[in-house]
């Protein structure tokens, strides 16, 4: 009986030393977590519950501190800062990140998911953990996939109800390759454009209409200066949560397990406000007089048509990424 109490003791002080260590593993810090969206954006959601779940995990002693609106520069800029260690976090398309990782590009894709579920599951599996770990070596950590949601057409012009509406138009995209091909095969104009600058643009008519989420158009209020949209849904957009592995290398072990831990907690919740918002947010577009349309069947298959090339075109230089996802995806439509 005296052995197991003073056993049980030892096993208590073990403990207790154990938690002393971990405290003091946590250092008084403050971490940047920026994103190029307003208030209402799919993302705020997750980047909130993570920064509760880190402050509670850690003792208060890891503040998390959101940007918003772009207000740590563009994309691309924010990347850079990441890179260079003086901004901490951020949370973007995934496929920005394909200027470091060039498999990124996939998720760009038009038509690659016919719905959330696969998306998930690529993203979530071996393939999208693949992609991320492959950050590692660009100066980046890659901590989780949140959701942006399936894109569609908006414009100032007039209602798209076939594909050849679109013809002419000067659509803004998100500034890579992929996006400018499949705009140009529809017979538009596309404009590269970092995302805050997206409003005033379309205010100003030096463009005539965008492409993205339902919950992006509606946290944005483009209502305010685009009276069209289509809900194509031509393209999903899953969005990586990054961090700078320059700060990354600098914190403790206690500390990386609070961060990864949250980031993974965040994603349920990310992604189930995400997608609970799409019907309301469409029905305030409505409200605040937007006309809605959507393609017939034999649009989307004329639309998925035209897109063919260009899918075909990235795929040849993607390689086993593009055969990778698709063999996935074939097993889940068994």
């Amino acid at each position: 009986m005296k052995r197991l109490f003073i056993k049980t003791v030892l096993a208590s002080l073990a403990v207790a030393v154990m938690g002393v260590a971990s405290a003091q593993d946590i250092k008084e810090r403050t971490l940047k977590f920026g994103l190029n969206g307003p208030e209402g954006h799919p993302a705020v959601v997750g980047m909130k519950a993570f920064a509760e779940q880190v402050a509670a995990k850690s003792g208060g002693k890891i503040k998390v501190q959101l940007f918003l609106n772009g207000t740590l520069g563009s994309d691309q800029a924010t990347l850079s800062s990441i890179k260079g260690g003086t901004v901490e976090m951020a949370v973007m398309n995934s496929g920005i990140l394909a200027s470091e990782v060039k498999a990124l590009e996939v998720f760009d894709f038009p038509f690659l998911f016919a719905n959330e579920k696969e998306a998930d599951a690529i993203t979530d599996g071996p393939i999208g953990q693949k992609m991320h770990a492959a950050l590692n070596d660009k100066g980046i950590v890659g901590l989780s996939y949140w959701e942006l949601g399936f894109r569609n057409i908006t414009n100032s012009k007039r209602p798209l109800n076939k594909v050849e509406d679109i013809e002419g138009l000067k659509l803004r995209v998100i500034p890579n390759a992929i996006n400018v091909d499949w705009v140009k095969a529809l017979g538009a104009n596309p404009t590269p454009l970092p995302f805050p600058e997206v409003y005033a643009a379309l205010e100003q008519k030096a463009i005539d209409g965008q492409e993205n989420p339902i919950s992006v158009i509606a946290a944005n209020k483009f209502w305010e200066v685009q009276k069209n949209i289509a809900l194509t849904n031509h393209q999903y957009n899953p969005q990586s949560v990054i961090f700078s592995k320059k700060v990354w290398d600098t914190l403790s072990a206690a500390e990386r397990k609070i961060i990864d831990d949250a980031a993974d907690s965040a994603v349920k919740a990310q992604r189930q406000a995400s997608r609970a918002a799409v019907a309301a947010n469409l029905e305030l577009l409505k409200k605040n007089g937007m006309v809605v349309t959507q393609f017939s069947p034999a649009e989307v298959a004329k639309l998925r048509e035209k897109m063919k090339p260009v899918i075909d075109k990235y795929s040849a230089a993607l390689g086993s990424t593009v055969t990778e996802v698709q063999a996935e995806l074939a097993k889940l439509r068994k």
